[in-house]
């Protein structure tokens, strides 16, 4: 079995870099594939660095006019049984041809640009219910989970980032930008006076956000990290991790502190709203509401005990369905299925 996977995302994003695990996932279980993606070397030395070298292609706008004829020509020489696109663009630029084409999407696109595919996969269940919705055959929408990294590192130092050892410790992370809601986190952390925040992420709104913080009267307490790569450690020295997205389609970023036992808060989005069930595996706040989040976040830290069952209950969710190896044999099954 042959399988060429095609991404063309953005430098930074959870999407991609889950797109980087699988790859290397399916490579140790030994799929046969080929690898295309938007030209970006921090993404290429990943795969290369796990031991599988991709092929790097423009991705550009409506004039380019290389990368369509350059994905054929790589289709032609590697004969996949399966082509597997990721999101918009790369579905976008590949063409019908001798193999079983599946797309997948990580989030509430537009159907428009998958007219030409054979099977669709949603990584949750409501994105599957949408493309049925609109108008997408059942028998050929699958619904396949991510899975993210349980590898464990010793904390991090808080005083790397200026933070008291002894203070309440926030986490979050993601791309900067509206959907993610940082600034209803900045509004609440006003109302937790007692807590510092680390923004482990980077994107179009960290001016916006730094000037918020400023005006709010909290960046003295706010650390932005950047983008990192170091995501176990900071897991292990927070207190809480808090996803406040009013937009957040899965929310990888629940499941990634699912599987390294942070107790979690995050808005009611359609992602998290659906993995987590409240006061159970997690806690659930209204979206856009800064004083429930600031509530949530005050209760939870005078609640030593039942954080510790929040992040217990929050890794037995992560084992029974994320892990690794539970969605790898679901992907070889799913690959299976569509050629026979």
């Amino acid at each position: 079995m042959r399988v060429m996977q095609v991404m063309a995302g953005a430098e930074f994003g959870g999407a991609e870099a889950f797109f980087t695990r699988l790859v290397l996932a399916l490579d140790d279980a030994g799929l046969e594939q080929r690898v295309v993606i938007r030209r970006n070397e921090r993404r290429a030395a990943a795969l290369a660095a796990g031991g599988v070298d991709p092929v790097q292609l423009p991705f550009g706008g409506l004039f380019d006019l290389r990368t369509p004829f350059a994905l054929k020509r790589e289709i032609g020489d590697f004969r996949p049984d399966i082509v597997l696109t990721w999101m918009n663009r790369a579905t976008r630029l590949c063409r019908k041809g001798e193999f079983v084409w599946a797309a997948r999407l990580g989030g509430y696109y537009d159907l428009k640009y998958y007219q030409g595919c054979d099977h669709l996969i949603g990584n949750t269940e409501d994105i599957v219910q949408h493309l049925v919705d609109g108008g997408w055959p059942e028998e050929r929408a699958h619904y396949l989970p991510n899975f993210v990294s349980e590898r464990r590192a010793p904390p991090i130092s808080r005083r790397e980032f200026y933070t008291p050892d002894r203070t309440p410790l926030l986490l979050t992370l993601g791309r900067l930008h509206h959907n993610k809601a940082f600034d209803v986190l900045l509004r609440a952390l006003a109302r937790v006076p007692s807590a510092y925040l680390w923004i482990a992420g980077e994107g179009p709104l960290r001016r916006e956000l730094e000037d918020l913080a400023e005006h709010l009267a909290v960046k003295p307490r706010v650390r932005f990290l950047g983008w990192r790569e170091d995501v176990a450690a900071l897991f292990a020295a927070c207190d809480i991790f808090v996803c406040p997205s009013r937009r957040e389609p899965l929310g990888n970023v629940v499941i990634e502190a699912w599987a390294q036992e942070a107790p979690v808060i995050a808005a009611d989005s359609l992602g998290p709203g659906t993995l987590i069930e409240d006061m159970d595996n997690g806690v659930l706040v209204p979206v856009d509401d800064a004083e429930a989040l600031a509530q949530a976040i005050n209760f939870l830290l005078g609640d030593a005990n039942l954080g510790r069952r929040l992040a217990a209950a929050g890794r037995r969710t992560y084992e029974e369905g994320f892990t690794k190896a539970a969605v790898v044999e679901r992907y070889m099954a799913f690959f299976k299925e569509i050629l026979s």
